[in-house]
């Protein structure tokens, strides 16, 4: 979730412990300060914490183009992660006063680390979603999932607006609307049963259930699982995720889903204003790619 700070350094110990004892995979934050600062290894070193569980390492798309990437794989053997995150996040950055502003030949860059990689590849974005057209790209040039994380739950943009001057934070609170929701993008692929996981605004195992019948392969939490960290450590964690697993268990009893398979094949019925919504989207969408 993070790391380099002391703060982020017992965030993340509590969060890997929480994982192990729940069984459920645990991400770290961005490896781009580790590369740079190799004395934070202990930051990221979550392994031990968490030994029987899939850990994922972080790293920022830019990051995987402009740097070596051999000391990226050395060090995923030395965290001992199952898989690489690669995160894309151009509205962050471009708010960022330090942030990276050139965004060209990502995609290639990507497809290289997609053969190259020790562990399989995630692509995520960070709380604005990836469209369709991109993720269908991003899975062909060799991603073994792409996270599609919508709008919905953090926006990085107005955090980062927090560090700007006043003039700049009046720019960047133009985009407190700005991206795609998570539930439109699942709802987006009809169904279709690829590689997809969902995060971004998902607050619930209600929550998670629907993304599950919308397509969803794995859902992911941030933000309500570093708010139970840092209020309780990793059993108020841990409860947090007994409670989403008692409601995600009611949900699929009271749909009649006996399995995660059976509520994947469950029927979805979508409010009026949520289907035009989609509809806009898919028109858009079509518009955009010719």
């Amino acid at each position: 979730m993070t790391g380099g700070s002391a703060g982020g350094f017992r965030a993340n110990k509590e969060l890997a412990r929480a994982a192990e004892a729940l069984g459920i995979p645990v991400g770290l934050g961005s490896m781009r300060v580790l590369v740079e600062n190799p004395e934070l290894f202990p930051h990221f070193n979550m392994k031990p914490l968490a030994p029987s569980v899939p850990l994922m390492a972080n790293i920022g798309a830019v990051q995987i183009r402009d740097l070596e990437r051999p000391p990226i794989y050395e060090l995923l053997k030395r965290l001992e992660a199952q898989a690489l995150v690669i995160h894309t996040n151009p509205g962050q950055e471009l708010f960022q006063p330090e942030g990276d502003r050139d965004f060209r030949g990502l995609k290639e860059a990507i497809g290289r680390v997609c053969e190259e990689s020790p562990v399989p590849v995630i692509i995520k974005e960070t709380g604005f979603g990836i469209a369709p057209h991109l993720v269908r790209e991003l899975l062909s040039a060799g991603a073994a999932y792409v996270d599609l994380a919508g709008a919905g739950g953090t926006n990085w943009i107005l955090v980062e607006s927090y560090r700007l001057p006043e003039a700049d934070m009046a720019a960047a609170a133009q985009f407190a609307g700005w991206g795609i929701p998570t539930a439109v993008l699942l709802a987006s692929f009809g169904g279709m049963q690829i590689r997809l996981l969902a995060s971004g605004g998902v607050r619930s195992g209600v929550d998670a259930a629907k993304a599950i019948a919308m397509g969803a392969q794995l859902v992911g939490f941030a933000l309500p699982v570093i708010r139970e960290a840092a209020a309780g450590g990793a059993e108020a964690v841990i409860s947090f995720f007994r409670r989403l697993e008692k409601a995600l268990r009611s949900t699929m009893l009271l749909t009649g889903s006996q399995d995660i398979p059976a509520l994947r094949r469950a029927s979805t019925w979508r409010e009026p204003a949520f289907t035009a919504e989609l509809n806009a989207f898919l028109r858009a969408e079509a518009f955009a790619r010719g």
